[in-house]
């Protein structure tokens, strides 16, 4: 018992209660434990592995693993973090998204091993008196606690009333599942809390709770997230990956071994004192971070063939292993930067496009374009680069 709780203990930013936690562990039982999902975006990224490395120590453990698909709770969107209300998603938009998951989670959990439940199961057959029933027993001076919604009346935003139903909604999955145990990030722990609370109400046995620290992204400030731009996500390459964990800070190089990877604060502690004695180069411990991260979430040998690569492309610059792109003959010439970009699958939307120029990103032949409105000339042979991490070769 002592073991197991050390172990699911570590890389924990709260464990609450502790005691509940630690006789929960020692009866021996199988937990159920719970993880909620929204398909909010179809990607998920090297942040949410934080959390999902956790669950996979329960399921090693032996306890049910319950994967909450949030397509009901999608409908709203978690407002936790967020300074104004989310855009609602269309119900084709969710399950559209939903279905890029199970793959992507498969990078981490063995999937023939955890149940995955969707909340629209109950939630669509709830009549508004079983809602009702559900939402007295929340006051309103309770939701309004949360800091999101703190901050958000101090600076006069607004809130949208369908927002003030999330957290009980997520807590009442835990309630219809019995949950033992729930896990999330620590931007969560009002929710989580939330769990506990309506499950005594339903005079069930509260839940524990268990949060994990947030990843910050490429940025090394801000968390990592898709719709700032920071993020390395489950659905990249291999050599994307390796090339974005290349790119970030020797700093932030500690965390992500610490957090992605399980490092001890000993081994830290060492190569820290090995890079700053100039033992160790900062960019071979690097090399070895993004070698074990990609391995990990994707394979050993598309890890070694991404470290080959990039040597060969950022170190050696040798352009004949660049990402050959043939653009198709109709495309304009010369072409708006932003629709070149996009054509070599380099960005997805134009405010990707448009915060990669002003940053100085994106170069052409050596060249840096800054102009969101330039309009270039493309020929074969033709080297863009954009980012640190990426670089295509017109073919």
């Amino acid at each position: 018992m002592d073991d197991s709780v050390k172990l699911l203990s570590r890389n924990v930013e709260l464990l609450l209660p502790e005691e509940d936690f630690k006789k929960k562990i020692a009866s021996g039982k199988k937990l159920k434990v719970k993880f909620g999902m929204d398909p909010t975006a179809p990607d998920l990224h090297l942040g949410h592995t934080v959390v999902l490395s956790k669950l996979k120590q329960f399921q090693d453990l032996g306890h049910d693993i319950i994967l909450i698909i949030g397509d009901f709770t999608a409908l709203i969107g978690d407002p936790s973090g967020k300074s104004k209300t989310r855009p609602q998603l269309t119900t084709e938009q969710i399950k559209d998204n939903a279905k890029t998951y199970f793959e992507q989670v498969g990078r981490v959990l063995d999937v023939d091993k955890i149940q995955v439940r969707y909340n629209s199961e109950w939630f669509s057959k709830l009549s508004l008196k079983d809602f009702l029933n559900i939402a007295g027993k929340v006051t309103l001076a309770r939701i309004i606690e949360r800091d999101d919604f703190q901050k958000r009346l101090l600076e006069n935003q607004s809130i949208g009333f369908h927002e003030l139903f999330y957290p009980v909604l997520q807590a009442y999955d835990s309630v219809e599942l019995g949950a033992d145990v729930e896990l999330g990030g620590t931007d969560q722990t009002f929710n989580l809390l939330m769990g506990r609370y309506l499950q005594e109400h339903f005079k069930q046995e509260p839940q524990a709770i268990l949060t994990t620290p947030i990843l910050e992204g490429l940025d090394g400030v801000q968390k990592m997230s898709k719709s700032l731009g920071n993020y390395i996500g489950l659905a990249e390459t291999a050599d994307q990956a390796y090339g974005k964990l290349m790119s970030v800070s020797d700093d932030l190089m500690w965390r992500y071994y610490e957090l992605l990877l399980y490092a001890t604060e000993e081994e830290i502690g060492a190569w820290m004192k090995g890079a700053k004695a100039g033992t160790v180069h900062p960019m071979e411990l690097k090399k070895e971070m993004a070698r074990k991260v990609v391995s990990k979430f994707w394979s050993e040998e598309e890890a070694l063939g991404a470290k080959k690569q990039f040597e060969a492309l950022f170190q050696k610059r040798d352009y004949t292993k660049a990402k050959e792109v043939v653009l198709d003959d109709s495309l304009d010439n010369p072409v708006w930067i932003v629709a070149l970009l996009r054509a070599l699958g380099a960005v997805k939307a134009s405010s990707e496009a448009k915060r990669l120029l002003e940053g100085g990103a994106v170069e052409i032949d050596g060249e840096v374009i800054k102009d969101f409105k330039a309009n270039v000339e493309w020929k074969s042979g033709m080297i863009v680069k954009v980012g640190k991490h990426r670089i295509y070769k017109i073919k």
